[in-house]
């Protein structure tokens, strides 16, 4: 483990008196890199130019989040440009394997914490937010930009693809390129990222113990986040989603195309940036998605 001096003398200025008994650095993130000190502060350090702004405005949006949902979520004490510290939030990361292994009377109380925090979260007033500078997610989508996707895949991703992943594509895209998906929304505050390793989980009590990183968050289609949540555990949990958050019916069509883009989108970005690990981002997908246009029977 190689701390940057930086990074230290970053922390230590912020608290002088705090002793350095265990440290653990994560370099993962795309945007940042973290250190954890003695299991009790997080201390995120921005790497890329574009960084900066994001992490400002996640402070906007999470200022107005602790008002509205019931689960816990960063509170940043300490921030500037390109750095913040909060409190630890102990747990480890939510997996589909973790979830399902679980008795039925844990999974129903997992299951109801994430409906209730995306019906929370989709639920918070638009003018909160636009008077908290809460500006567009950087996951918002628009039909142009789903075909301009499905060009980039033609082009970039086709040449590495075998003729039954290339059916598979058209499949996929044929409602937006045909116009028959609804692809119309109000936008509303999403999370954008919700992965399964920013979904903590307490193994005592069996229930999510908080939710961290909000860096994608903003204004955009709820869509998008039950998309993340098919991803990381399928569509028949999600579906027991619906007591606690009822507008599932009218996103699911969305959430399921959106989800069969993401590895699409990831592998696009691999060969973009020449990062094999990016291409490999979404290899842990749930395969359980049905198809565009079928009813959400419960």
């Amino acid at each position: 483990m190689n701390i940057p001096d930086l990074y230290l003398e970053k922390i230590r200025a912020i608290d002088p008196n705090l002793a350095f008994n265990h440290l653990d650095f994560n370099q993962d993130g795309m945007v940042n890199d973290v250190v954890v000190v003695n299991h009790e502060l997080v201390c995120r350090f921005v790497k890329v130019d574009w960084g900066t702004q994001v992490l400002a405005h996640e402070a906007k949006v999470l200022a107005v989040v602790q008002n509205y949902i019931d689960l816990q979520v960063p509170h940043f004490e300490h921030l500037e440009a390109g750095f913040v510290s909060y409190r630890f939030i102990k747990g480890e990361p939510l997996s589909r394997n973790t979830l399902l292994k679980l008795s039925k009377a844990s999974q129903a109380r997992i299951i109801s914490q994430l409906g209730r925090f995306h019906q929370q979260l989709h639920s918070i007033p638009n003018e909160v937010l636009v008077n908290a500078g809460v500006s567009s997610s950087g996951a918002e989508r628009s039909r142009e930009h789903w075909l301009q996707l499905y060009e980039q895949v033609q082009e970039t991703l086709f040449p590495y693809l075998w003729r039954h992943q290339q059916t598979w594509i058209h499949e996929l895209f044929a409602p937006v390129v045909k116009d028959e998906l609804d692809l119309s929304y109000t936008p509303m505050l999403i999370n954008g990222d919700l992965a399964v390793y920013h979904i903590l989980f307490d193994p005592k009590s069996e229930s999510i113990s908080g939710l961290i990183d909000f860096g994608t968050a903003g204004l955009g289609d709820p869509a998008c986040d039950i998309a993340v949540q098919i991803g990381n555990y399928g569509e028949s949990i999600v579906r027991r989603m619906q007591i606690d958050y009822p507008t599932l019916p009218d996103v699911i069509n969305r959430a399921r195309f959106w989800v069969g883009t993401l590895e699409l989108q990831w592998a696009l970005a691999g060969i973009k940036y020449k990062d094999i690990s990016l291409s490999l981002a979404h290899i842990s997908l749930a395969r359980d998605v049905q198809a565009v246009g079928k009813p959400l029977d419960l």
